[in-house]
């Protein structure tokens, strides 16, 4: 959300609009790791102008190097989708699938029995869940079913962001 509260003649509010722009810009291409910006409020409340140089571009680039700026101070983090998952698998294989979703960063919110099958109910982070089903065949000789449903966005830990940034920036390079 972008508002502003300028007051008095520092800034034309004319060029409101090109600040939003040079902010906007921002938020798309993201300042941490080139991930999209979102879920937040930016207030326009003061500047300056020239009064030969003040163009629209100039605006533009104002609003987006003051984003970044703000942006850093604000001890940004990277958030990863969590998933629920919820796997049905035989009673003498649920300790080997349990190991496996605790190994994946996975919590384990429930458990039940449905037939012959014991129901576990987790939530992982999506990036813990890539090839997921063949490791769940193998554990299980292909006994076990799962599926899986975004639910929210979480803070990642810090350790897996620094890795994360880092990797991005090297490609950047």
């Amino acid at each position: 959300e972008f508002s502003n509260s300028l007051v008095g003649q520092n800034v034309d509010r004319v060029f409101v609009p090109s600040v939003e722009k040079g902010v906007n810009s921002s938020c798309v291409e993201g300042v941490l790791a080139g991930y999209r910006v979102v879920d937040l409020k930016v207030d326009f409340y003061d500047g300056k102008q020239h009064p030969v140089d003040s163009k629209d571009i100039a605006f533009q680039i104002a609003g987006k190097h003051a984003f970044r700026e703000a942006f850093m101070k604000a001890q940004p983090c990277l958030l990863e989708p969590i998933m629920n998952i919820e796997v049905k698998v035989p009673e003498d294989h649920m300790g080997d699938v349990m190991g496996d979703i605790s190994g994946r960063r996975g919590k384990i919110i429930g458990m039940d029995s449905e037939g012959s099958l014991q129901v576990i109910k987790a939530q992982v982070p999506q990036g813990h869940l890539y090839n997921y089903s063949i490791t769940l065949r193998s554990l299980t000789g292909g006994r076990a079913l799962h599926t899986e449903e975004f639910n929210h966005y979480e803070q990642m830990p810090k350790d897996m962001e620094n890795r994360v940034i880092a990797a991005s920036n090297k490609d950047a390079e």
